[in-house]
């Protein structure tokens, strides 16, 4: 695709701001690091001037077709007030960890101001410890949780003295060395247009070979590509969770930490991987918290993004699919959950159209925004789970110490993500408050999940899983 053609936003980043029309379906992203003490502001303040430099859509806003004729563009905010998007607070009473997860509520619920750039950074001082908090706040087509990590590893430092870095290369003063010339309707159907163009006359030039050489496996691999595209797409019209219906805007968060080692142990022992851990032991949270609520489930959905994003894309924007299937919660060895989770997650990972993924949004972006809602807002939770950091980083001279993110619930009951830092799994759950009421209940119970899923480790090895508070 051509650079000019960039400059408006991707059709998976475009299918995240045209959903927002339902406030339910908010694509908003908080992230929520603990430090050991407060950061140096005015090297806090040079660290987020570099993140701009580097990550230029950092300083630029939506500009929205008013005939909707095209997908919305990002330019330059010739208003941009980094002094506005970096806040610094100093917590009163109860400087405790729960104040500052009430901060990450309203950030979560909050709409962003969008005749400005859709990020906002907040330092909270004052917790009774010494401790800080810094909280995070992005819109989900600025960018995913892979691509957030990319921009952090760039601009923190690796060392509380600081880590000496090459000023960036300034020459591209738009994203993705975008011409600075705004590109107009015709140039978007152009370009458009070359690229589906192009695409399908190598798709067609591959197919017809194959069509000709093996005419019976090449109708096969068609056929598998349209039903793998009709399972990506297809409504879902109730939930399967009996407990877990209601929807709203109101949204309230906990966080659990889990070893690192023992999660990929447990994996490995059930013949799977971390995440395949991390999600049955959230499946076995549900069969426990379904059990409080006085019923027996067989199956819950989910929703699991999968990263599209490669070596070559550029830091930022929103490079993921979003596949939903079913996963048992009524299977009580936690290692043949595990071998159940796996072949059906591996299976999904390789749907033939994940990869179309793009083109997939781009049709769905041409039917009303209530089409999408419905295909998320019966299914009962999202999990994704982030690589982090495997050493420690520091902002400003300010340790991180542990790093929660609480990913939008995308018209689901509760999102929880999970990002590895250093020794630990640090997990985020961000719960609409109408389908879930009992957030305590929720955590602990998903806390027992993860228990009983690190059983599978050996005695040595460290299994304690602490609901933070």
């Amino acid at each position: 695709m051509s650079t000019t053609n960039q400059r408006y936003m991707t059709q998976t980043d475009f299918m995240s701001w045209r959903m927002e029309e339902d406030p339910i379906l908010r694509s908003t992203i908080v992230a929520v690091a603990l430090l050991d003490r407060g950061p140096d502001q005015t090297r806090f303040v040079d660290m987020m001037r570099r993140a701009i430099e580097m990550v230029p859509i950092f300083r630029q806003k939506v500009i929205e077709d008013p005939r909707g004729l095209t997908p919305p563009r990002w330019a330059e905010d010739r208003d941009f007030d980094l002094t506005w998007h970096l806040r610094r607070y100093t917590l009163t009473e109860p400087r405790t960890w729960d104040a500052v997860l009430r901060f990450a509520r309203t950030a979560e619920m909050t709409a962003f101001d969008k005749c400005r750039p859709l990020w906002e950074f907040t330092v909270l001082d004052g917790l009774d410890d010494g401790k800080s908090a810094f909280v995070m706040k992005v819109h989900h087509s600025l960018t995913d949780g892979v691509g957030g990590m990319q921009i952090a590893r760039e601009i923190v430092d690796f060392a509380r003295e600081g880590t000496p870095r090459s000023s960036p290369d300034l020459r591209d003063t738009t994203p993705n060395g975008e011409a600075a010339v705004s590109p107009g309707r015709l140039t978007w159907y152009r370009d458009t247009a070359a690229d589906v163009a192009h695409r399908a006359t190598n798709a067609l030039g591959r197919n017809g070979i194959r069509a000709v050489r093996a005419p019976r496996e090449a109708g096969r691999q068609a056929a598998a590509v349209a039903g793998s595209t009709m399972r990506l797409v297809r409504p879902v019209l109730s939930t399967l969770s009996p407990v877990m219906t209601q929807r709203s805007t109101r949204r309230h968060c906990a966080v659990l930490d889990v070893p690192l080692e023992a999660l990929a142990q447990a994996g490995t022992t059930g013949g799977g991987s971390l995440n395949d851990a991390f999600l049955a032991a959230i499946l076995r949270g549900m069969a426990k918290y379904h059990r409080l609520h006085g019923t027996e489930i067989s199956e819950l959905r989910m929703t699991l993004p999968i990263s599209l994003r490669t070596e070559t894309d550029p830091v930022g924007g929103n490079r993921i699919s979003l596949a939903r299937f079913a996963l048992p919660t009524d299977v009580s060895d936690p290692a043949e959950l595990i071998r159940r989770v796996h072949a059906t997650v591996d299976t999904w990972r390789h749907e033939p159209a994940i990869s179309l993924s793009p083109m997939i949004a781009g049709a769905l972006n041409l039917l009303p925004a209530v089409t999408l809602g419905n295909m998320l807002k019966h299914v009962d939770f999202v999990a994704s789970n982030v690589v982090g950091s495997p050493v420690p980083l520091f902002i400003a001279g300010s340790e991180i110490l542990h790093y929660y993110a609480f990913s939008p619930t995308l018209g689901s009951a509760f999102n929880v993500t999970l990002m590895s830092y250093t020794t630990q799994c640090c997990v985020g759950i961000n719960a609409d408050t109408d389908a879930v009421p009992d957030l305590a209940a929720l955590t602990d119970s998903i806390a027992d999940g993860f228990r009983a899923v690190l059983g599978l480790c050996a005695k040595s090895t460290d299994t304690s899983v602490v609901v933070a508070s």
